[in-house]
């Protein structure tokens, strides 16, 4: 029943929010700035028939995702390092800070002139993911109970052990946040950089192709196709993270 409740208020804002759209979309009475919903949907529809389109769907996906993942190890790793070397924190730490506070487009148009078009949306993507995978990792681990790790110390634990029994639980809650976190913005810096490298095969190529040739309706269906795999990459890891927390409330217990 909970669930029916769910999806009833989901698809009540939906609906609210696409009645919006088609209102608008009357008042302002020219397809060239603002497609109804119907033509959008049609226009979705059609895409689908075409297996490039799936192409361009699965491509961009791996380049994000790829991205993520470089993203999320660097963090991890850099987190580890810093957290247990301090010393090495003076110098990685404000480069990471220089990474944060830079636009993203600076480092799509470097990236364009470093490396081939088609790995600067994952090089965007993971630039954007690592320092906050870095800072979540590190404020976990900076945060751990000093006593435990004493006591861990007087019963001469492992590594291993250490790791199973204290490390994990108390990193995994602030690193699962800090990943969701990161999925929002690898997707977004993903798809900003495939505008502007234009790769072949990807949907910011498409995005950008429609706004060159003032095909809104296409404009708007790519970008409703953005916001589709983005819940479901959201949606997906959300339920990783979940299982994370999890076993390692388990490990804990």
């Amino acid at each position: 029943m909970h669930i029916w409740k769910k999806i009833a208020k989901y698809a009540a804002v939906t609906l609210f929010w696409v009645g919006l759209w088609w209102i608008a979309s009357l008042l302002v009475g020219k397809e060239v700035l603002l497609p109804s919903p119907l033509v959008t949907g049609q226009k979705l529809l059609s895409l689908a028939r075409d297996s490039s389109f799936w192409l361009s769907c699965a491509w961009s996906l791996l380049r994000i995702v790829a991205g993520l993942f470089i993203g999320v190890t660097a963090g991890i790793i850099l987190a580890v390092l810093t957290a247990f070397f301090p010393p090495s924190r003076t110098f990685i730490a404000p480069l990471l800070t220089v990474i944060r506070s830079t636009p993203v487009a600076s480092f799509i148009v470097l990236a364009l002139v470093w490396i081939g078009r088609g790995l600067v949306p994952s090089f965007a993507a993971s630039l954007m993911v690592l320092p906050v995978i870095w800072n979540s990792v590190t404020t976990a681990i900076d945060g751990a109970d000093p006593s435990l790790l004493e006591m861990m110390q007087v019963f001469s634990f492992t590594p291993l052990k250490r790791l199973r029994a204290f490390y994990l639980p108390t990193v995994l809650p602030s690193f699962a946040a800090g990943f969701q976190t990161s999925l929002g913005l690898a997707w977004k810096a993903g798809v900003a950089a495939e505008v502007l490298s234009t790769p072949r095969a990807a949907i910011g190529t498409s995005l950008y192709a429609s706004k060159v040739y003032l095909q809104t309706p296409e404009l708007f269906a790519w970008t409703i196709t953005v916001i589709l795999l983005s819940l479901l990459l959201e949606n997906a890891f959300s339920a990783l993270c979940g299982k994370w927390i999890h076993a390692g409330r388990r490990n804990d217990a």
